[in-house]
């Protein structure tokens, strides 16, 4: 039913798998939310599309193919498969924050991983010839019992670690308080169009809230999301009245109810983002959930 945005920065709760001291997540699927958040664990995440987004904290770029990255605790980051039609088939490994320093600690056979979490505070994104050793292996980890994928793991970190096929996705490391301001700063923002996307979009307001100047919050804003605050606004209104669409409100209604004073400015900006006219869109949708439930 298109793309429905979850705005809100989040803290993500990780628990590990049972029986082991990480976690394996398989394909989640959420190509249809907007899931920037973050947590305290190390994610080394793989995936596997015609192309996406690779969004992790300020850093914002393409992947075609595949995609191989480490990502530090904290970081903020983007669901790789967001906005993206097909499946994008995903291998996520999180570990605790101080996965060696708490289990692995002294040990000097394990001081090149541990370079690698250090490295990897700033987030970490892997090239073609370290795709090429481990992303086979990532695929077939689920495959084992909890003993030999904690093996695999280590292999796989050891091969990462002892590549230089890599590129630090920031200059330097962010600190803690840079973190937690730049985390309040676009929650505050998210939380208010959550809350006013029905009013008129006023730019300057939300940017004396976030303590910022026009001109640095637009710079700021566009920087994040790819998109200006009056695009990322109408967007958000856009999937909004997609909702009321499917749940029986007219095209008139929906517009109004979704923040748009303009019907023909409505409409034009509908077939712009969806790429067909709210009309098209209901039918379409209300067609394939009838087909479906024949099927079922």
């Amino acid at each position: 039913m298109g793309i429905l945005v979850l705005m809100r920065l989040q803290l993500e709760s990780i628990q590990p798998d049972s029986g082991s001291s990480f976690r394996i997540l398989l394909t989640p699927n959420l190509n249809t939310i907007y899931f920037w958040h973050f947590h305290p664990e190390i994610e080394l995440v793989y995936v596997e599309a015609e192309k996406g987004t690779r969004h992790i904290g300020d850093h914002i770029s393409a992947y075609h193919g595949s995609d191989l990255a480490l990502i530090g605790s904290y970081i903020p980051h983007l669901n790789f498969d967001y906005g993206v039609s097909s499946t994008v088939n995903t291998v996520v490994v999180q570990m605790q924050e101080h996965f060696f320093d708490d289990k692995l600690a002294g040990i000097p056979e394990f001081n090149s991983l541990q370079l690698l979490f250090e490295k990897a505070r700033s987030g970490l994104a892997f090239g073609e010839k370290a795709k090429s050793l481990v992303s086979d292996r990532l695929k077939k980890i689920h495959q084992v019992d909890r003993f030999q994928q904690f093996m695999e793991l280590l292999e796989i970190l050891h091969l990462l670690a002892n590549s230089n096929d890599w590129t630090d996705l920031r200059s330097s490391p962010i600190s803690n308080a840079s973190l937690i301001k730049q985390h309040q700063r676009i929650h505050s923002v998210y939380q208010h169009i959550e809350e006013s996307f029905t009013e008129p979009i006023d730019t300057a307001a939300i940017a004396k809230k976030v303590n910022m100047s026009l001109p640095a919050f637009c710079r700021y804003f566009k920087k994040t999301t790819r998109l200006t605050y009056t695009d990322f606004v109408n967007q958000y209104r856009i999937n909004y009245s997609k909702k009321l669409l499917l749940q029986g409100m007219n095209i008139s209604e929906a517009c109004f109810a979704s923040g748009f004073e303009n019907l023909s400015y409505y409409n034009r900006l509908f077939n712009k983002i969806v790429g067909m006219n709210p009309s098209s869109f209901r039918k379409q949708q209300l067609s394939s959930t009838s087909t479906e439930a024949n099927l079922d």
